[in-house]
Formats: structure tokens, C-alpha cells, sequence
């Protein structure tokens, strides 16, 4: 395991380890399954670990307890949007894996990202994941872009992603430049 803030990645301040106790004491009684080191060592690591976990052929399965492994107990995923009405659905990540485990185990789904803009202050970090989603890795064009909010939390020893917060793009809601658009 991971023993300082600044092994999360972001050289957070030290701060982050004394709160991780009260941090802990607030967090549902059931545990995330283990994560990889790897995975939870760095925004780069574990955002590409979620976007690697959702991603693959129709008919693949996915690891769904390494996405588990990559969330602190609580945390929610959050679906804005919708045929241009702007709703929110909030789910815990089991929620989320009933939700979408059919479509991306069924379609066949590959979303990646193709810029972050990051801001951090302390123990905790905003991540604007820019991303693109196709059906295929062959396919020419994406079917959908937008950005993943990623909230993360260091607890002085690894990562966690509290919450995504996604919106798709829309034609009268570019991607702004400073995102990558």
C-alpha cells in the first residue's frame, strides 16, 4: 500500500493523512475490494482504470470488482442529460453496474480519454476527463463525446473516486476549448 500523500501523485500536503482517520470514520461499514497499486497511485492511474474497466467488446464481461476497488464506499455516479433536457441520475456504483453492465457488455463499448484539466487543492482533486465513445476500437468516429467529472479523494495512502459526474456533448453545448473541444 501506498504510505504518503505525495505517493498519491499529486505531491498533496501532509494533512491528508492525519484527516484520513476522520475520513474513515465517516465511510459506509462495507469495504471497496482491494485495489491494484497501480491502479489508485495517480489521477492518471486510476482514471484510466475506470475507462479501462467500462471499455471492451460486445459479449466481454467486464471486472466489475475492479471497479468497485476503485470507489470509496458511498461514492455515486451521476448521468446529466438526457435528449437535451437536463435531469440527473445519481446512482451508487452498484447501481451503476446493473444499469449499464448490459449495454457495455452487450454493444460492445470503448470510451477513452483525449484530454484532463485538473485543479487541486489538498487532499482532494477535480479532474475534467474529456472523452470519446465508439461501438469498436475500429470505428472512424466516436458516437458520443463529453466530460467525466472525476472527484477524487487521497487518503495519504492511495487514491479513490468519490463521484463521476458526466455529461455527453450536445450541438448547442459544445465541448469548450479550454476542454479540449
Amino acid at each position: 500500500m501506498l504510505r504518503s500523500p505525495a505517493a498519491c501523485g499529486l505531491q498533496w500536503m501532509a494533512a491528508a493523512a492525519s484527516s484520513s482517520a476522520t475520513a474513515q470514520a465517516a465511510l459506509p461499514a462495507t469495504p471497496a475490494p482491494a485495489a491494484r497499486v497501480s491502479d489508485v497511485s495517480s489521477p492518471d492511474a486510476i482514471v484510466a482504470a475506470v475507462y479501462d474497466v467500462i471499455s471492451g467488446p460486445g459479449a466481454r464481461k467486464r471486472d466489475w470488482n475492479r471497479l468497485r476497488s476503485l470507489f470509496v464506499p458511498g461514492a455515486r455516479v451521476v448521468h446529466t442529460g438526457k435528449d437535451g433536457v437536463n435531469t440527473a441520475r445519481v446512482m451508487g456504483v452498484e447501481d451503476y453496474i446493473q444499469a449499464a453492465g448490459p449495454f457495455l457488455e452487450g454493444e460492445g463499448f470503448f470510451e477513452r480519454e483525449v484530454h484532463r484539466v485538473v485543479d487541486r487543492y489538498g487532499d482532494i482533486a477535480q479532474a475534467f476527463s474529456i472523452y470519446e465513445s465508439r461501438h469498436a476500437t475500429s470505428d472512424a468516429k466516436p458516437f458520443q463525446r463529453g466530460i467525466n467529472s472525476f472527484q477524487l479523494m487521497c487518503d495519504g495512502r492511495r487514491l479513490w473516486v468519490v463521484t463521476i459526474y458526466r455529461r455527453g456533448e450536445r450541438p448547442d453545448r459544445p465541448i469548450p476549448k479550454r476542454f479540449g473541444g
